[in-house]
């Protein structure tokens, strides 16, 4: 039997009720992230590859060696 998900908009997709925002939700084992104007495109990740991700976006490192 299938878990529903429970998906979160982040908080800086802004207040608007537009669907341009990201989500995400807990799985077991993993971290799903999908853009809430194409939900049935997702992402699959855990917490260690999203938070060095996220880590260098906040850091402006992206790409550059």
């Amino acid at each position: 039997m299938r878990c529903p998900l429970n998906w979160q908009k982040s908080s800086f997709s802004g207040t608007d009720s537009g669907d341009d925002c990201v989500e995400l939700a807990l799985a077991p084992a993993s971290i799903r992230i999908r853009e809430s104007d194409h939900p049935t495109t997702r992402l699959t990740t855990t917490p260690a590859p999203l938070h060095a991700l996220l880590t260098t976006l906040k850091a402006g490192t992206l790409g550059r060696r």
